[in-house]
């Protein structure tokens, strides 16, 4: 093989690919990335058994040829390069040798026949899905799933499939996210709707969606998904991502969403994100318990927490209040993620009582109404 390309293509697929090569001593080829050429481009594979990632780049290629080499060595050297020049690879005999500029280096690889064998779509892509949606709706799911393995469904994102819509949810059983995005005819091709009439819903692990985020730059328009059997195909531009699905069934989450909500208030989000971190300085407890009352005849939100160490606090407020007044408790943490997830500059905080769940939700910065596709969940503490 031998070849010339820029840096930064290079350095994008090296990043791209090494944070899902794997660590598993029994398969040391896991922890390389294979480089091959492929039709006239440079191809870049790695994969840890669960997540493959598969990028191509431009590059003018003198020979053919494919080597595997390890992620770590390679990311360290090509991160420390200046800017300035275009890079030279080249491999014989297991070696592979790069250079740019002044700076050289020749890497110890493995047979690429070693490399396992990363699966491909074969078929037409079910979805097409606005990319930058969907990356706004995987940073707010992150936070809410669960880290602990003891139920596994939780440790990944649940899609739900209809005819007009996609929901992505998750939840720690503490906090839930969801987000709807709606499809419109040219999001999705003719073996949808029979695809839907067998599947309704399928578990997408954390790691995979982490690193779809990470993928899609700010000029990625739409990302392509399909599934087929246990496996999630997406395809981002010139990168292509496969995962195992999580088997299992995902909870009935929409059971516990309330339709309706006796109160509601509307505050600015940079108050109550303000009011909040004052308040989490004076909890008692570990977890932390801090206290939101509603006042509507002074269309005021009363924030306090109180502590033996630490003493205690008082936040007033204003708010645009409706509906009888509330006493809830939250863990701070929790709510203060859960308003950071809000990208209006307005959220609108729902509440039943102090044992029901509350939502938190966006605000429509022209209309001031309730944004209906992302709605944030937290349970109450229950004193």
């Amino acid at each position: 093989m031998k070849l010339t390309c820029t840096l930064e293509n290079f350095k994008k697929a090296i990043n791209n690919t090494e944070r899902v090569t794997g660590r598993q001593i029994t398969l040391p080829i896991l922890s390389n990335i294979l480089i091959e050429t492929k039709k006239g481009r440079l191809k870049f594979s790695a994969t840890n058994l669960e997540v493959g990632i598969v990028m191509k780049i431009g590059a003018k290629i003198e020979e053919e040829g494919k080597i595997a080499v390890p992620a770590k060595v390679v990311s360290n050297f090509i991160n420390n390069l200046p800017p300035e020049n275009n890079i030279s690879l080249e491999s014989k005999n297991q070696i592979l040798r790069i250079s740019s500029g002044d700076y050289q280096v020749k890497i110890k690889g493995l047979d690429a026949q070693e490399f396992p064998i990363i699966p491909k779509n074969e078929g037409e892509f079910l979805l097409s899905l606005p990319a930058q949606k969907i990356k706004n709706a995987i940073s707010k799911l992150l936070l809410c799933i669960a880290l602990n393995e003891a139920r596994p469904e939780l440790t990944g994102a649940n899609f739900l499939f209809s005819e007009k819509e996609v929901s992505l949810a998750a939840t720690d059983s503490f906090r839930l996210a969801e987000e709807i995005i709606f499809l419109g005819g040219k999001d999705k091709n003719e073996s949808y709707n029979l695809f839907i009439s067998k599947t309704k819903s399928i578990i997408v692990p954390a790691s995979t969606l982490a690193e779809i985020m990470r993928i899609i730059d700010p000029e990625v328009e739409s990302i392509r998904v399909t599934i087929s059997e246990n496996q999630i195909f997406f395809e981002i531009d010139d990168t292509q991502i496969v995962s195992r699905l999580i088997n299992g069934k995902y909870p009935e989450y929409r059971q516990i969403m309330p339709l309706e909500y006796s109160t509601r208030a509307v505050l600015k989000k940079e108050d109550i994100l303000r009011a909040v971190k004052i308040a989490s300085a004076f909890t008692a407890a570990k977890a932390g318990e801090v206290s939101f009352l509603t006042d509507s005849k002074n269309k005021k939100m009363l924030i306090k927490s109180q502590s033996q160490e630490t003493g205690e606090n008082e936040t007033r407020l204003p708010a645009d209040i409706i509906g009888p007044d509330q006493d809830v408790v939250f863990n701070p943490r929790y709510i203060l993620e859960g308003i950071n997830s809000i990208p209006t500059s307005q959220v609108v905080i729902l509440i039943n009582n102090g044992t029901s769940p509350a939502a938190l939700k966006m605000i429509d910065e022209k209309s001031g109404e309730i944004l209906e596709d992302y709605t944030h969940i937290i349970m109450p503490i229950k004193n």
